[in-house]
């Protein structure tokens, strides 16, 4: 795999990025891409290790020693066929993707892995450059028709599968375009999105009929939908986000993270939207919860131009860096710091959130905090540790609980798991109602981009299998 002595001779060198103080003045994607001849020394430095351990850390299970071997050959056509084998979009995880597969490389074990998100995101960009990706139309074609209802990363995935085996399949969306949280929530800076326009028309182009701006359940009767499909994908994802129900909850200026970041999204993107403005122009901003939602809410509101910006966390501060004999190949828990987090940020740990103060005209000023330890899993409050944290807005990026159970769900009476999620194995993907399955996270709960696209091909794949009999969809 790729040169035998690369990985001795060749140093990681991955993608650069922008200055910060270029990058804030817009919403556009910053990072600089690696040159062919770069690109190719660094699929050079795939090694040949035995037991490929990226294998396991990519949820796609992406072929990734061969693509990074193709790279390297500049083969770069066959490379861009082996990737789309496993990852119908490879261009969304090239960009967002954490990267577990790095976490699993074997020469992670020295801190330098494969740029194997960096190789993915190249090949696909080439592809595209090239018009190498076209739509595949299926040569023949059912009866069957099928509902997928959310155009997110599982139900474009699920989509796409079932068009290319000839069936009829109409993509279900409430917004008025498809991506969902990749689109409305994930900010432009870091994925495009006609990025994920480009990918929508291929699915066009593939015979998938998109029917945008439908809430079932709403618009269209669920009734109705059983009646007509002969099978039906729930791929709506988890949007019932976590509240904090702490005094002060009320005021103006607390608002969720996914409705901040949703707006400025749909402001980019020209839509219109019937709710009143929120931005972080001139405000102290404080961002409730460190994972990438945060994050993304940090970047955001740089750009909006906050006069602040703190994000707290409750659980303790990760390590710097992880003990690899007690965690290779498995994805670490460690300090990580984001693009968004360099451009200006305080951030804190073990932090409880006891309150929010405001004005006498309902207004934020300040949120009452107190530090927190943990012993064994068991959070204890330090006594005399409360303090304020001046703030005029406050965004809750605490994660999603489950999927919203109004309207759809409770009409069509699927069985849920005990967090909520419908119910539905990773065998069959069947719900409790038979022709009705589930993926994405919808059944697995709030989780990866590229989780959803494996969970909408192996849905894909069953749904096949459930109508015909038999499938040659992959797993």
């Amino acid at each position: 795999m790729g040169k035998p002595t690369g990985f001795l001779e060749i140093d990681r060198h991955d993608r650069s990025y922008a200055p910060v103080s270029e990058r804030l003045d817009h919403y556009q994607e910053f990072s600089i891409a690696l040159k062919q001849d770069e690109l190719q020394k660094q699929g050079a430095r795939c090694m040949d290790c035995g037991i490929p351990y990226c294998h396991q850390g990519c949820p796609v299970m992406n072929i990734i020693p061969e693509w990074n071997d193709l790279t390297y050959q500049g083969d770069m056509k066959s490379a861009l066929a082996m990737l789309h084998s496993t990852n119908n979009f490879p261009e969304f995880t090239g960009r967002i993707c954490p990267a577990p597969c790095e976490a699993s490389c074997t020469l992670n074990l020295d801190d330098k892995p494969v740029t194997i998100k960096t190789i993915e995101c190249a090949i696909v960009d080439n592809g595209w450059a090239e018009g190498w990706i076209e739509p595949k139309i299926a040569k023949h074609h059912t009866d069957k028709k099928i509902a997928v209802v959310g155009a997110g990363p599982a139900g474009m995935a699920a989509a796409q599968q079932l068009a290319r085996v000839g069936h009829k399949v109409s993509l279900y969306e409430k917004n008025a375009h498809a991506g969902g949280l990749m689109r409305y929530g994930i900010p432009d800076f870091k994925l495009d999105k006609s990025i994920i326009d480009r990918r929508l028309s291929q699915l066009k182009g593939e015979g998938v009929d998109f029917r945008p701006n439908t809430t079932i359940g709403k618009d269209v009767s669920v009734e109705s939908l059983m009646n007509y499909y002969d099978a039906i994908v729930l791929s709506g994802g988890a949007e019932k986000p976590r509240d904090l129900p702490v005094p002060g909850r009320e005021l103006n200026g607390v608002h969720f993270a996914m409705d901040f970041l949703t707006q400025q999204n749909r402001r980019n993107g020209g839509e219109s939207f019937d709710v009143t403005d929120i931005l972080a122009t001139g405000k102290n901003v404080l961002v409730i919860g460190g994972g990438d939602t945060g994050s993304d809410c940090v970047g955001t509101s740089a750009r909006q131009g906050a006069a602040s910006i703190t994000q707290i966390e409750i659980m303790p501060r990760p390590p710097e860096k992880e003990d690899k004999l007690t965690t290779w190949p498995d994805w670490p828990q460690k300090l990580r710091t984001s693009t968004s987090h360099e451009e200006g940020c305080q951030r804190d740990w073990s932090l409880l959130t006891k309150a929010f103060i405001g004005d006498e005209n309902g207004n934020l000023k300040a949120a009452k905090v107190v530090r927190v330890q943990w012993d064994h899993g068991k959070m204890t409050e330090v006594a005399g540790s409360e303090f304020e944290i001046p703030c005029e807005r406050v965004f809750l990026a605490m994660g999603f609980v489950h999927p919203v159970h109004e309207g759809m769900l409770e009409q069509l009476g699927v069985a849920k798991d005990p967090r909520g999620n419908v119910d539905a194995n990773t065998e069959d993907y069947q719900t409790s109602i038979p022709k009705v399955f589930a993926a994405g996270d919808m059944r697995r709960g709030q989780s990866l981009v590229v989780w959803a696209i494996r969970e909408g091909r192996q849905a894909a794949r069953a749904v096949d299998k459930f109508l015909m009999g038999s499938t040659e969809l992959p797993r």
